[in-house]
């Protein structure tokens, strides 16, 4: 099984981003940048937690979160795959910052306030 394992689904124990966060991202840029189209299956999560040395549920909650913002869909024994391609996130993303830019403009908060509280967002989320 090792050897299905892509080599850019790394992360980095060093880090101070938690490992489901990082196994999220990496998943994230490689459905956006075409490196895992939609339709690629994605490993299992025992065997991918056991390739890193992570727990189930760091890989599990990684799943669980990019099943939530659509970029995977889970067919249970059938394995999680890529669901969505990066045009489809970068559309939602763009969107979700056309709505921030009007409230921001509405509230007549200044754009270096805008962008710091997005920034604090960020590493909250």
């Amino acid at each position: 099984m090792e050897q299905d394992i892509p080599t850019w689904l790394r992360i980095n124990p060093a880090s101070s981003v938690p490992p489901f966060e990082q196994l999220r991202q990496r998943i994230l840029e490689a459905a956006n940048n075409g490196m895992a189209p939609v339709g690629t299956r994605l490993p299992p999560v025992r065997a991918l937690a056991a390739h890193l040395g992570v727990a189930t549920n760091t890989v599990a909650r990684a799943y669980r979160e990019l099943e939530q913002a659509r970029i995977v869909q889970t067919h249970g024994r059938a394995g999680t795959v890529i669901a969505a391609a990066g045009d489809d996130a970068r559309r939602r993303t763009a969107e979700a910052a056309a709505d921030y830019a009007r409230i921001v403009r509405q509230t007549g908060l200044g754009e270096d306030d805008a962008v710091a509280y997005l920034r604090a967002a960020l590493r909250r989320a």
